[in-house]
């Protein structure tokens, strides 16, 4: 079956005139998903930033978002969610408040501790964000059909699961 080159298949070609005695296969799937990365990268950055939003502000208030009504979670949840530091973590929501798009408040359930809260302000902002990281993801995948999705998720599950520890 015939298929167009792309530049991967020009420098895997290269390579195997060079290196004959070497398995090029392992490039063939993961210097695109390098590529790909690369324009995922930049379409979620314009996403991002037609909300004004930070891409690391962006992983914050998206995780307060996904957590629901009342859409609240303690430093530590956050933390987990975002993989920061403690101190990063601080700062952060330092950042936020200061851009009142969330709020800090006493967790009722322990006064010692907080909880940061998404403010409506937040929450217009992250809605617009995914509205359009989905439309712009969406554009990336348009050439394959819903099956080659679903079959090439399941896949890249498949792969991922190796690495999620």
């Amino acid at each position: 079956m015939g298929h167009e080159s792309d530049e991967v298949d020009r420098i895997v070609q290269a390579w195997m005139a060079q290196r004959p005695d070497l398995d090029f296969s392992p490039l063939e799937v993961l210097s695109r998903v390098d590529r790909l990365s690369r324009h995922l990268d930049r379409a979620r950055r314009d996403a991002f930033r037609r909300s004004d939003l930070e891409p690391w502000e962006w992983d914050v208030l998206s995780a307060l978002r996904r957590a629901g009504e009342p859409f609240q979670l303690s430093p530590k949840a956050l933390l987990q969610q975002t993989l920061v530091s403690s101190g990063t973590m601080t700062n952060r929501i330092d950042r936020l408040v200061g851009r009142r798009l969330v709020h800090r408040e006493a967790d009722p359930d322990d006064g010692r501790s907080i909880l940061v809260t998404l403010t409506g302000d937040g929450r217009t902002r992250v809605d617009a964000a995914i509205t359009r990281l989905v439309d712009a993801e969406a554009l990336l995948l348009d050439t394959l059909s819903r099956s080659d999705r679903d079959r090439l998720a399941s896949l890249l599950r498949k792969l991922s699961l190796g690495f999620d520890t």
